[in-house]
């Protein structure tokens, strides 16, 4: 438990947690730009949350104190939460027994103050349909692979931070 909990301290740790991060991205606009899969507006949340969580590593791999963990573990555990919650959205979506109804956005639901669809188009427009399924790996759609990626990412962020809490008591 202590060795989990002392996972915080190091720099070593938010490294791979943002490189593990990083490569989802870049697999993601490796589909995007090499393989032509367009992503849906789904998609583009949950790598918007993917995004979440590299960025939450990035102040403390600058000054690792206790106000850039406490920082960085809301912002990830909001990021793998949510992502996970879209995913599953997602996924719904694609298998939705009457797909007229199951539909999403076409547009980004971006705030205005923060439009990321506009700056940065190649990354964040979302350009596929929600119910399409065009990637498949081991009998398993993208979606679904997010809800694993973002099931590991939220029970290690829970175990994480549960046992910094109980050996340490603080962040």
């Amino acid at each position: 438990m202590t060795f989990i909990s002392n996972l915080a301290d190091t720099r070593l740790a938010w490294g791979l947690l943002f490189l593990s991060s990083l490569v989802l991205v870049a697999y993601a606009l490796f589909s995007q730009h090499a393989m032509g899969l367009q992503p849906c507006i789904m998609c583009i949340y949950q790598r918007t949350a993917i995004f979440g969580i590299m960025f939450a590593c990035v102040p403390v791999l600058i000054a690792n104190n206790m106000l850039t963990r406490l920082l960085a573990f809301i912002v990830w555990g909001i990021s793998a939460i949510w992502g996970g919650l879209i995913a599953w959205e997602h996924y719904d979506i694609q298998n939705a027994a009457n797909p007229f109804f199951a539909t999403c956005e076409i547009v980004p639901n971006f705030p205005s103050w923060l439009p990321l669809h506009e700056w940065l188009p190649n990354l964040f427009a979302a350009t596929g349909d929600c119910g399409n399924i065009d990637w498949v790996f081991m009998d398993m759609s993208m979606p679904q692979w997010m809800m694993v990626v973002f099931a590991i990412y939220s029970a290690i962020w829970f175990v994480v931070l549960s046992a910094r809490l109980i050996t340490k008591r603080s962040l």
